[in-house]
């Protein structure tokens, strides 16, 4: 009997790979670290990056033909976008990891759908109504509530709030990057602009990388293969692929049905923080875990309404 799946079914299927991908992210990341004292955020995004701008420079080089529409103006606002979204929000991330744990870590990260809403309703000079704003409290609310928890359950953890500001930052760059992707997209197109936007990414992690430390190669040479392994994974696994994944399931669904299948992100890496990194949550912390996925949610379903 041969089973067929539609066109929603392939694309929420998608979705769900592609977000149980990105939630791996954290734990490929704290793991790398664990292996060696040389591993930091940026030689672990330069390993990332290394192994994905292949496929990105392919992906933007088969869809090429979009360029033709776009202005000197544009292709400016497509670098910026890829240095504020893929290179600097990640490097902030890939670093704040260093001092909070990945469950903590993916919990603040998810939070950047609310900062979209709240730097929209700024620049367009909307006003929020009650809904929103208590999504918005939901949200924020049970984040403090995890991190409150994980400071009194680590109160000797050096740099806990170093850490929770440089992830609270990454998210606010992957805000500002998401507000200028709609231009971008009409202009390039969405496979275009993703492969060229990465590749910029890629390229700027890369001279990052050169110019921070003094022997970058000789470095590389010197790192155990497990964490070349981990940034290999890093880059294919946890970037490329659920990257291609995403864009297939909003080709079939639309952005946001795919986000909100999306939003089990957190509670999946939490799930393999615990099972892999031996990290432990509280009653209190899974309240608040709820509470932020909740108030996403219903900021996802309100922004849905508004495109329709």
């Amino acid at each position: 009997m041969k089973l067929a799946l539609s066109r929603t079914q392939i694309g929420s299927l998608f979705a769900l790979c592609s977000a149980f991908l990105f939630s791996t992210k954290a734990i490929f990341i704290k793991q790398a670290y664990a292996l060696s004292a040389q591993v930091d955020g940026t030689v672990l995004m330069a390993l990332r990056m290394a192994s994905a701008l292949p496929f990105f420079i392919i992906i933007a080089w088969l869809n090429r033909h979009h360029n033709g529409h776009a202005t000197g103006k544009d292709w400016a606002l497509l670098v910026l976008a890829g240095l504020i979204g893929y290179y600097f929000s990640s490097w902030l991330d890939f670093t704040g990891l260093m001092y909070i744990s990945a469950s903590l870590e993916r919990i603040i990260l998810f939070l950047y759908p609310t900062m979209t809403v709240l730097a929209s309703s700024v620049i367009y000079k909307q006003k929020l109504n009650a809904k929103s704003l208590f999504a918005i409290c939901l949200s924020y609310g049970g984040t403090v509530l995890v991190m409150l928890q994980e400071h009194s359950n680590t109160p000797t953890q050096s740099n806990l709030w170093l850490g929770i500001s440089l992830v609270f930052a990454a998210a606010i760059a992957f805000a500002c990057y998401l507000l200028l992707t709609p231009r971008l997209i009409q202009k390039f197109g969405s496979w275009n602009f993703t492969g060229l936007a990465l590749s910029v990414a890629c390229i700027g992690t890369l001279i990052h990388f050169s110019l921070a430390t003094s022997h970058p190669i000789e470095l590389i040479t010197q790192l155990p293969a497990s964490v070349l392994w981990y940034g290999l994974a890093l880059g294919f696994f946890v970037t490329v692929v659920p990257t291609i994944l995403i864009m297939q399931s909003i080709e079939r669904l639309g952005a946001s049905q795919s986000a909100m299948i999306a939003s089990i992100g957190p509670i999946l890496t939490i799930l393999l923080a615990v099972s892999f990194l031996g990290e432990y949550m509280t009653p209190l912390q899974w309240l608040g875990c709820i509470l932020n996925i909740i108030g996403v949610m219903m900021i996802t379903l309100s922004k849905k309404k508004l495109e329709h």
